[in-house]
């Protein structure tokens, strides 16, 4: 009787060690794959639209996330390997000029990003990359990223203003109320859905609260990002922007914020422009 016991021990703890790694690593995130994507300069004056520093300032701010590989592109002209970057990616991280004009520049790419908003990617959006000066691209932009600034009746104003943040959001954790100077667009346009936009970042502009950042778990299942600020490169320094820009990408696509050692710390010449 006890040399039965003694092996039902012996197969029991061999079941154990046989089967503990597999349902440890069934139990972690799934690899995810976020496109950077930026532009070279777009007319603006320089520290001001640069684009493609700054996904590189966001790409180092996430290399040390587990389960998480970044590429930057630059997207300028046609940028014909875009749709299938776009296809090949769980995330979409767009740092552009006139994004919702952008994204409607060619039909594979507005197709990329509708497929990959259908399958539940995350879509994260910073400053110009959310607008559009035509109006027509609004609405296709709107059912992507859920806000947008375009079309003629768009405001933008350079200001010093107290930010509020939303506390009780997954994505604002470690963040606080903070006092900015930047170039914030406003009274933006957001999509009417039955689980509307929820303001993550708020700011008093022209005596009105206005949103300036926002997220959106869409119908789709998916999950998109949204900053009207970013227009000064001399704001990466502040943590504020360094934080809430690496963990909505994280949100965005459904990896943990992890608790140490993120964001990545960055070197002076992280900030340094070519």
């Amino acid at each position: 009787m006890t040399h039965c016991r003694q092996l039902s021990l012996i197969t029991l703890i061999a079941f154990a060690v046989a089967f503990a790694p597999s349902l440890a690593v069934a139990d972690l995130p799934a690899k995810r794959k976020v496109l950077l994507i930026g532009q070279g300069p777009d007319g603006h004056p320089k520290q001001t639209h640069e684009y493609m520093t700054g996904v590189r300032i966001v790409q180092k701010l996430l290399r040390n996330v587990p389960n998480l590989e970044t590429a930057v592109e630059q997207a300028d002209g046609d940028w014909r390997a875009g749709p299938q970057r776009i296809r090949d990616a769980d995330g979409v991280f767009l740092f552009v000029s006139e994004g919702a004009k952008w994204i409607h520049d060619g039909p594979q790419r507005l197709d990329a990003f509708a497929q990959l908003a259908s399958r539940g990617g995350g879509l994260t959006a910073w400053h110009w990359g959310i607008g559009t000066k035509p109006p027509e691209p609004i609405d296709g932009f709107l059912r992507l990223f859920g806000g947008c600034h375009g079309g003629p009746d768009r405001k933008y104003q350079v200001v010093e203003i107290d930010v509020t943040v939303a506390r009780d959001h997954p994505l604002t954790v470690g963040l606080r109320d903070f006092r900015i100077h930047d170039e914030f667009y406003y009274r933006l346009k957001f999509v009417r859905a039955e689980r509307g936009v929820q303001p993550v970042l708020t700011a008093k502009i022209d005596g009105q609260v206005e949103t300036v950042a926002w997220s959106w778990e869409r119908p789709d299942g998916g999950r998109s990002f949204g900053f009207s600020g970013g227009h000064f490169h001399e704001n990466w320094r502040r943590a504020e922007y360094r934080r809430l820009v690496a963990q909505a990408i994280l949100w965005s696509i459904k990896l943990p914020i992890p608790d140490q050692d993120f964001p990545a710390a960055l070197a002076e010449s992280d900030f340094e422009l070519p």
